[in-house]
């Protein structure tokens, strides 16, 4: 568990920054930056998957698709929920609309949360229901405030939601099911970069572009890789509440790119980082009782040593 709360906050950390990263990406509009996206992702992702050893997964989901074709159409649809959202990401940031997706990314957790307490049965515990009822009110006053969802929060909080339950219930939810996903869309993403109005010899004159496009991919595939490694490794509602240190960050891209949070919105922001501080108490405390279990472990095998030693 210790190893997804570690993948948990990696990913987020990489997408606050990716937020930011957006402000470099300027040249091209949101699609034609969703298809770059794409492309310069496969390789640094198949790399990230050769060093964390799980470069046999995408045998494993071929092997699958060659045994069962119709498979491929499941895949698609997996594909399609990915893309949308990796889309909306970066679309996002660059067209003034951050805070709405932000807003999603704060929802998210919830209908996560939902999701893994009814269809997967799992338990809540006590601090994890004081972050929920926090971050319920700091949402629900968000709501209320605005007087209406937009469909970029609706889109973020149902579709991730829709995409992680259907890859655990097809059981491609690792890094193979993802590259596969990465792949499916590759037609799609080289049309759109196809679709750029300036000259392909533009990326020789401003070859910053070119080094722009590589850190693109590097950090999506960090990122990406380890978020899908974090929902493996986390019951869905723990990896639902950590998912809440991504819109805060994403929340502080937005202000840093010129967005503001207005007086009237602190009451949502407040309970939310609430809630989050409220899970950092319970790692906290996680870890002090696992680090006395392996003290008073360690002790009485030095007890039960020096008895059988004695008896000697």
């Amino acid at each position: 568990m210790v190893k997804g709360v570690i993948f948990s906050v990696l990913a987020s950390t990489i997408f606050g920054l990716l937020y930011f990263y957006s402000a470099l990406l300027q040249d091209f509009d949101g699609t034609q930056v969703f298809g770059w996206r794409m492309i310069s992702l496969l390789p640094f992702l198949t790399l990230f998957m050769w060093l964390t050893k799980d470069i046999q997964l995408i045998r494993e989901v071929y092997f699958r698709l060659k045994k069962n074709p119709a498979f491929f159409l499941v895949l698609v649809l997996s594909s399609l929920l990915m893309g949308v959202q990796l889309w909306l990401f970066l679309w996002a940031p660059m067209n003034g609309r951050g805070m709405q997706v932000s807003l999603g990314y704060f929802l998210l957790p919830l209908v996560l949360v939902l999701v893994g307490s009814l269809f997967y049965k799992e338990k809540i515990s006590n601090f994890q229901k004081i972050a929920v009822a926090l971050a319920c009110l700091g949402v629900g006053h968000e709501i209320w405030r605005m007087g209406s969802v937009a469909w970029e929060t609706i889109l973020v909080a149902l579709g991730y939601s829709a995409y992680f339950f259907m890859r655990r219930f097809i059981k491609t939810d690792h890094l193979g099911g993802f590259w596969w996903d990465n792949v499916l869309v590759l037609p799609v993403a080289a049309y759109f970069i196809s679709t750029w109005s300036k000259p392909w010899q533009t990326y020789f004159e401003q070859p910053h572009l070119i080094f722009v496009i590589i850190g693109l991919g590097i950090l999506s595939a960090i990122g990406l890789g380890s978020y899908i490694l974090a929902s493996r490794y986390l019951p869905m509602v723990l990896f639902g509440l950590l998912s809440y240190l991504e819109p805060i960050l994403l929340a502080m891209a937005s202000l840093m790119l010129g967005e503001s949070i207005r007086r009237e919105e602190w009451l949502t922001y407040i309970p939310i980082w609430c809630a989050v501080v409220v899970l950092i108490m319970e790692g906290i405390l996680h870890l002090y009782k696992q680090y006395r279990a392996k003290r008073a472990l360690a002790m009485n095998m030095e007890k039960f040593s020096a008895r059988v030693n004695s008896d000697r």
